[in-house]
């Protein structure tokens, strides 16, 4: 008795976890082909309708992989994948998650209308209410957050990450865009990075920017190769380095200068900032011409020596007055954006003192040169004189001695 009692067990048992096993694969789904798909929700996999081969498919939800041929897919979500016919090992879930998929493999959504407009794309990664919702044919792109690369038709190997960045890219391809809007506007450009709230938000077909920081390049629509860090850029320009903002970045520490020995010219700043060197080829140069007497009011000028109010160790500085040298040689001091005077352009101060060296050299030349000429006269005097005298000498003699 205790035997047959414990295999009526076993059998109420099995029986149990057969019933068990049957119930959770729901009327609809496709067991039928023996390729190792399981599905569950109306229609799921095309239910006993299904014509198609695909192998290795899960599908749970309305309409999942409905007409399937491809295999190792997973979609989960009303009408996710439910456009797939060849494409193969795509993971999916959400509401219309590539939703219209024919071919695209190896692709990755999550959420609602995600990769929804795909039909051919591969390697697609998207996580988001309509991440790469308009994406058709573009390939291994990552997106994450809303509308992330909403726009995206063809364009390839983006990677965003924030809401609504690379909204309007179409087909720009390796962009890397990270906060909410970056790259915003972006339609064809492509190789930027921008990292950001708002990073390069207003660039649309600009090719190779780099920006960083809040809202970092955001002023840029169509220029190429320009570097923004905190700094919102200009729209148009090309090929410029911009850092910081000004009015808000009050002094600039870099290390590795200072007791570094290198040849080349010495930097000049702009009153906006901007660096650069002085050139003086005569390719850069117009209207040319001697200084001439241009630098007869130097001796006006009036050299003094000063400490700086900034400087805690009074260190003795010798140079000029600003405002004074403004009222001999106005072209010679440094004024800032509003016009005030800051400082004096002491590096123009060496040709001319050397004009006014030239010509003291001239001038004494000259006066030697008449100096000699005169001496020379002088000592042409005094040995005809001398002569003159010895012939006087010699007729006085001749008197004498009669």
């Amino acid at each position: 008795m205790k035997t047959l009692y414990q295999s009526c067990l076993g059998l109420i048992s099995a029986l149990a976890l057969a019933s068990a096993a049957y119930a959770q694969v729901p009327s609809g789904n496709d067991t039928s082909d023996g390729e190792a798909n399981t599905g569950g929700g109306f229609n799921a996999l095309d239910g006993p309708h299904a014509t198609a081969s695909g192998e290795g498919n899960t599908g749970y939800g309305y309409q999942v992989l409905l007409p399937n041929s491809g295999s190792f897919n997973t979609a989960s979500g009303a009408f996710a994948l439910s456009g797939n016919t060849g494409g193969s090992e795509n993971t999916v879930s959400g509401y219309n998650a590539l939703g219209f998929n024919t071919t695209g493999s190896y692709n990755t959504a999550s959420g609602f209308d995600v990769l929804y407009s795909n039909i051919t794309g591969k390697g697609n990664s998207a996580e988001g209410y309509r991440a790469l919702f308009l994406n058709t044919s573009g390939d291994y792109n990552t997106a994450v957050g809303y509308d992330t690369l909403y726009s995206n038709t063809t364009g390839t190997q983006n990677n965003a990450a924030g809401y609504a960045t690379l909204h309007a890219n179409t087909t720009g391809s390796y962009n890397n865009a990270m906060g909410v809007d970056a790259l915003y506007e972006n339609t064809t450009g492509s190789q930027n990075s921008a990292v950001g709230y708002g990073a390069l938000y207003s660039n649309t077909d600009g090719n190779y920017n780099a920006a960083l920081g809040y809202f970092a390049g955001s002023n840029l629509t169509t220029g190429s190769n320009n570097v923004d860090i905190n700094s919102r850029g200009v729209a148009g320009e090309s090929g410029v380095i911009r850092i910081g903002t000004e009015g808000t970045q009050a002094a600039t520490y870099v290390a590795g200068i200072y007791g570094t020995s290198v040849t080349g010219n010495a930097v000049m700043v702009s009153s906006t900032g901007q660096l650069g060197v002085v050139v003086s080829s005569e390719r850069f140069k117009t209207a040319i011409a001697p200084m001439g007497s241009d630098t007869a009011k130097l001796g006006q000028l009036r050299p003094v020596s000063f400490t700086l109010k900034s400087d805690a160790t009074g260190t003795r500085q010798y140079g000029l007055i600003a405002e004074e040298v403004a009222k001999v040689y106005p072209e010679l001091v440094i004024r800032d954006q509003a016009g005030r005077i800051d400082g004096v352009r002491y590096d123009e101060l060496a040709p001319m003192l050397l004009n006014e060296v030239q010509k003291q050299h001239t001038q004494t030349t000259e006066t030697i040169d008449a100096q000699a000429a005169k001496i020379r006269a002088l000592e042409q005097q005094v040995a005809e004189m001398h002569a003159a005298l010895l012939k006087l000498q010699a007729k006085d003699e001749r008197v004498a001695q009669r």
